[in-house]
């Protein structure tokens, strides 16, 4: 058995992190690229939205490299993201692969099947074992999404152009190169270290936005054409709630342990959108108006095509603009989205942010001169 697994940004450390300590042979898809993404349109409904055309192009690739077994995990609430690994396994099988497709749902409380899950999948390993193994992985997850929030705060500050990127792109295309959760603990606190050594301009005052939106879209540089990486380069500094470990402690260790959640986002969003519809419906509507309540200049709101809860959320957004005085820009996106115009509503957005920080700066002035 070689299993594979889909991309979703650097989601990929922590599940190679977790196969690597569970003795699973296991094949990593290359990374998401045109061709990715050429393989699973062709295969696709027209009418999908683009997450599903992406993993679905993983893993072709993965099965031209001999992967036979997909792992892939259940959705959580009503969004289509739950019914990828059902067609997955039928599109698959209709393209004659054979793969076998094992899902892992989030446990609801039911511990003991999860676990039996992915006994079933190490040979029947010790519980001990996938449990440490568990654990290895969720530290991982949460290591690098901590280690993602330092280049956002440092690329928009420093002071030779590039060296974030520099250190960062090659972190993660090193760390594919080594063997289990302790080498790759490792190297996230080396390259944390080389981060802060880079120099920066601490009387820099950049923008600051936050970004919302369905979890793949916002998460992956490819699909997002590498927006934050590419706003820390115009001099923005921006900040993401969603990310892959908080999806994994929040909604599946703090639901399975009945652990206190942090739903600051719900009881923000509350007014507006008082339950929860599905996606990350919610969480953009409420983080949106966190964002505004922390001082933020600007949100930006990314989904892809079709995207039903984030639909329902932009919907909502004119009225947090309207009550709270933040400006929010929303980019949809699918297979046929230009780079170019991404950017230069991206670019005119930055422009907006900037005249508005320029004028209060002179209102405040002008108001402090008793004018």
């Amino acid at each position: 058995m070689k299993v594979t697994f889909p991309h979703m940004g650097n989601m990929y450390i922590c599940v190679k992190a977790l196969l690597d300590d569970l003795d699973i042979d296991y094949i990593l898809p290359p990374f998401t690229s045109k061709k990715t993404l050429e393989i699973g349109t062709k295969h696709v409904p027209e009418c999908a939205c683009l997450p599903l055309k992406i993993t679905l192009g993983n893993l072709m690739e993965a099965y031209e490299l001999g992967a036979d077994t997909v792992l892939m995990v259940g959705g959580c609430g009503p969004c289509r993201f739950g019914y990828y690994c059902e067609m997955h396994r039928e599109i698959l099988h209709d393209l004659g692969t054979n793969m076998k497709v094992i899902t892992l749902e989030p446990p609801h409380g039911d511990v003991k099947e999860f676990l039996r899950r992915i006994k079933n999948l190490t040979n029947n390993a010790g519980i001990f074992k996938i449990l440490h193994a568990i654990k290895n992985a969720t530290k991982i997850a949460i290591a690098v999404d901590d280690l993602e929030r330092l280049t956002f705060k440092i690329r928009p500050r420093e002071v030779e152009k590039g060296a974030v990127n520099e250190i960062y792109n090659q972190f993660k295309r090193d760390v594919i190169n080594l063997k289990g959760s302790k080498e790759i603990i490792k190297f996230i606190e080396e390259t944390e270290k080389k981060l802060l050594q880079i120099k920066t301009d601490e009387s820099f005052k950049p923008l600051k936005i936050g970004i919302v939106g369905e979890i793949y879209t916002t998460i992956d540089d490819y699909t997002s054409f590498s927006i934050q990486q590419r706003l820390g380069g115009m001099g923005v500094e921006v900040h993401r709630y969603v990310t892959v470990s908080n999806w994994i402690t929040e909604h599946i260790i703090k639901q399975t342990l009945k652990l206190p959640r942090d739903l600051r986002f719900a009881k923000a969003a509350r007014p507006y959108l008082g339950t929860m519809i599905g996606g990350h419906a919610q969480e953009t509507v409420g983080n949106t108006i966190l964002y505004a309540q922390d001082g933020y200049d600007g949100v930006i709101q990314i989904y892809p095509l079709t995207c039903m809860p984030e639909i329902v959320a932009e919907s909502i957004l004119p009225a947090v603009e309207r009550d709270y005085d933040i400006p929010v820009l929303t980019l949809i996106i699918d297979e046929m989205t230009g780079e170019a115009g991404y950017f230069t509503r991206v670019e005119a957005f930055i422009d907006l942010l900037h005249r508005r920080r320029e004028k209060k700066q002179v209102e405040g002035k002008y108001i402090l001169s008793g004018n």
